[in-house]
């Protein structure tokens, strides 16, 4: 299958943004004050085990469509030269 070169900056750039943002929102989850993600013993609750796992699966497959774009692109660089 070959992708456009937009299509391909999409995805890349799609990836990039599911690092920044899923990246962020796990540290400020684990940061969280609010007493949602921690009991007051300190222990995890189950609203962080479940954002927890959406953030690290987001992550996953944000890396993955990144990963797709990125070779998108670098197929379309060797394409042209």
């Amino acid at each position: 299958m070959k992708l456009s070169r937009s299509v391909s900056w999409f995805l890349l750039a799609f990836g990039v943004w599911s690092w920044f943002i899923w990246v962020t929102f796990a540290r400020n989850l684990w940061k969280d004050g609010s007493g949602l993600a921690f009991d007051d013993a300190g222990d995890p609750t189950t609203y962080f085990w479940v954002h927890l796992l959406l953030a690290v699966t987001s992550f996953l497959l944000g890396t993955a469509v990144g990963v797709i774009g990125f070779r998108g692109v670098r197929a379309s660089r060797a394409e042209r030269t």
